[in-house]
């Protein structure tokens, strides 16, 4: 399937590796053009030379996107679109997790700041763009715990939600009939860094081995397998496509069947 968005402009955070390198990779390959964002340059730009194999223009900024800073050098960066991008994927890494009675308020600002403010100020700057051209794809990456909220993952589970609560209502604002959707991908399970932290941590908290932590979560999914950064940017790179537009304000949750919800 073309998916009609070759040529289109791409900002995605995290690009480097995990989701964000799955969605960036996935995007290159319908031919869109890529600015990739992520904290380390070595990684940043050992993934880039991966994705301009696919022939479009790929583009690195080696920054924190959660900065006033940050983001300006991804406005700036030479070549790039400045602030017209046609797709926006958010994904900033994702709070540590632990016991609440152990945060501070320090912590819940940065967790917010990174996983809540941080996508609002990317939807800011870009929206009205796309709006006035009549065309834009964002995309949060989120989390499962969204809808089903992981005990030592608070700090995710809190400033997730609130991004969620907030596309709810910008979603279904006017910028809907102008061809401009917002959608949230809440991925379960996939065998990232990401998931490796939290193996490690909920081994530490139980005393059991991460080969066992392992073995237990698999056996819980459906599926009987984790995900792959792959196959959750193929998904993203459907919900930026041109006929994905009519779906918008919407949590897709690829997680091989895990959440029992009807709903």
């Amino acid at each position: 399937m073309d998916l009609g968005i070759k040529g289109k402009w791409a900002l995605v955070g995290g690009a480097s590796k995990g989701l964000g390198w799955g969605c960036a990779d996935a995007l290159a390959r319908e031919g869109v053009n890529v600015v990739m964002v992520a904290r380390g340059a070595e990684a940043l730009t050992q993934a880039a030379q991966g994705l301009r194999a696919h022939g479009s223009t790929i583009l690195t900024v080696a920054t924190d996107i959660t900065t006033d800073a940050g983001r300006e050098a991804i406005w700036s960066v030479a070549g790039g679109p400045g602030r017209n991008f046609d797709i926006v994927v958010t994904n900033a890494g994702g709070p540590p997790p632990g016991d609440f009675r152990t945060w501070d308020r320090e912590a819940w600002i940065k967790a917010v700041d990174a996983n809540m403010l941080t996508p609002i100020e990317l939807i800011k700057a870009t929206v009205d763009g796309m709006d006035a051209r009549g065309f834009g794809r964002i995309v949060n990456i989120t989390s499962s715990a969204v809808k089903a909220p992981i005990d030592i993952l608070g700090l995710s589970n809190g400033a997730r939600t609130g991004l969620t609560g907030f596309v709810a209502g910008l979603a279904r604002s006017g910028i809907a009939a102008k061809g401009v959707t917002i959608n949230n991908l809440l991925p379960g399970k996939f065998d990232t860094d990401r998931l490796a932290a939290t193996h490690k941590a909920a081994a530490d908290k139980s005393g059991k081995s991460v080969a066992d932590i392992r073995a237990v979560q698999t056996a819980q999914i459906p599926a009987q397998r984790f995900g792959t950064p792959q196959e959750f940017g193929a998904i993203c790179a459907f919900l930026c496509s041109v006929q994905a537009g009519y779906l918008t304000g919407q949590n897709v949750l690829p997680d091989g069947g895990l959440y029992p919800g009807t709903f």
